[in-house]
């Protein structure tokens, strides 16, 4: 049953061709994405609602919050890139409920419910960020999983150097506004904290006159004892060589336990607690699934693990009910990790099983994983990089970085503008996108204080205040007769109450 708390009564958006199978793809990541496009031919309907009108190219949000790349270039429309693709439609609306013994999706937007029947279904929703319980941190330490989390770090982190620059230009210490924490060793976290260091330490160095930006602190703290875990024990500490040269401070063995607005409280594994003094705080430790798999848990049987992923068959079918599939960050198989390869892999594979079993093929082997890899950028020109047995550093891996995210950034135009940025700010000092507005590094925190959100600022579904808009239209025409007025006759410029007696 629909969890809506809604008085509008749910709207049922099905596609008019109902003779035709109807398959319903929730999320637009690459999960979504890929497995949408993967059904291209197939006889089918397809649905895709997501809560987000783009596709994300999430390992580069780091680029957005750090002024390199804007957003625009790591999350095109997602309308835009299935324009093309007939048997495709796209809806924006959060899934709030999946019934499996009604086939039903439940989605709402802005007090919006819309209601979509399926036959086939595939569940690409993704995980966020995960604050291990301490779900407050994150009014002040914000996560790395969307354009508006990239966006508000982009306006914490200059504005910190702004706001140094006026506290100091007035004597003030500001200390506290030149220190950067990032928490979280893993990828995203090493490519943060390498950016703010370089943003420090070459970027900005000549545009203030009141501070000096290389004197940043930038520390990288995780509870684990090294850098990049996943990379193996060698490009671990290579790692954590090359950010110690780039002036980043690693702490390791360092464990979070308070997050405040001007800074936070760490614990280390020998029972020693230290606060540091950090106005800007990044959060990149941990992910949680989709609650989305908690509903599917509780309808299947089916296990969560701790990070709330869902326990699936081989073929990535839920228990009990082989039409609908999960895959990408949302499933528990094999000990896959949370990146864009399983969301595409297992994407392509649902969709080639939904489109044969139409056609009367049989079943697909187990879903098998193909590793192609992982890799993390350091700084420009540096990255390490892992490819089964191989190993790389340096130059090399950062071109084969180049490489492979040039290739998976969706659209022609997005990439050749993301080597223009890159060609500027890794050659260059300059980095293009450095706007920052207060609305950005505030308007979540406004947001979460209304009851509902975003809804609250919106008219309910129907609702009219007919008195109120028979005054404004009005109003309006009586402006717009002004206007025409003041034209033809020539009034404007003129001094008012010229020409009378």
């Amino acid at each position: 049953m629909s969890t809506s708390t809604s008085n509008e009564t749910p709207r049922s958006d099905d596609q008019p061709d109902s003779t035709r199978h109807r398959v319903v793809v929730v999320g637009s990541g690459f999960g979504g994405l890929f497995g949408t496009k993967a059904l291209k031919r197939a006889d089918v309907d397809i649905t895709m609602v997501a809560k987000t009108t783009h596709h994300l190219f999430q390992p580069l949000l780091y680029q957005v919050a750090t002024g390199i790349l804007s957003e625009g270039e790591i999350a095109p429309p997602t309308r835009e890139v299935l324009a093309k693709q007939k048997n495709a439609r796209v809806l924006l609306g959060e899934v709030t409920d999946i019934d499996l013994e009604a086939r039903t999706v439940t989605s709402h937007v802005l007090g919006r419910t819309t209601v979509n029947h399926y036959d086939s279904l595939i569940v690409a929703a993704g995980a966020g960020q995960s604050y291990f319980g301490n779900d407050h941190f994150a009014e002040f330490a914000p996560g790395m999983k969307s354009i508006d989390d990239a966006l508000e770090l982009r306006g914490r982190i200059f504005g910190a150097f702004e706001m140094a620059e006026l506290g100091a230009s007035r004597g003030e210490n500001v200390d506290h506004l030149l220190t950067f924490v990032v928490v979280g060793a893993g990828p995203t976290g090493v490519e943060m904290a390498g950016q703010i260091a370089e943003l420090a330490t070459r970027t900005l160095k000549r545009d203030f006159r009141a501070i000096e930006t290389h004197t940043a602190r930038v520390v990288l703290i995780d509870a684990a004892p090294q850098v990049l875990p996943p990379f193996g024990r060698k490009l671990g500490l290579w790692t954590k060589e090359r950010l110690e040269r780039l002036g980043v401070e690693v702490m390791l063995g360092a464990m979070v336990t308070g997050v405040d607005e001007r800074g936070l409280q760490v614990k280390f594994k020998n029972g020693r607690e230290e606060r540091i003094e950090a106005v800007t705080k990044v959060w990149a430790a941990g992910v949680q699934a989709s609650p989305l798999s908690k509903r599917l848990s509780e309808q299947t049987g089916a296990p969560l693990d701790r990070a709330g992923r869902i326990g699936v068959n081989p073929d990535l079918t839920l228990p009990g009910y082989p039409e609908v599939f999960v895959v990408g960050d949302m499933i528990a198989l094999d000990n896959l990790p949370g990146v864009a390869q399983v969301a595409i892999q297992g994407a392509k594979y649902a969709a080639k099983e939904i489109d044969g079993r139409l056609k009367g093929k049989p079943a697909q082997k187990p879903f098998k994983y193909f590793d192609k890899g992982s890799m993390a950028t350091i700084s420009r020109f540096n990255a390490v990089a892992t490819i089964g047995k191989i190993r790389l550093t340096g130059f090399i891996a950062w071109l084969m970085w180049l490489a492979v995210h040039l290739v998976y950034i969706t659209g022609f135009k997005n990439r050749t503008t993301a080597v223009l940025h890159w060609f500027v700010s890794f050659l260059g000092r300059g980095r293009s996108e450095r706007t920052a507005t207060e609305q950005q590094i505030f308007g979540r925190t406004a947001l979460a204080r209304l009851g509902r959100g975003a809804t609250d600022l919106v008219s309910a579904p129907g609702e009219l205040d007919a008195e109120a808009e028979r005054l404004r239209r009005t109003e309006l025409e009586a402006q717009a007769a002004e206007e025409v007025r003041l034209t033809d006759s020539s009034a404007r410029g003129t001094k008012v109450g010229a020409g009378k007696a």
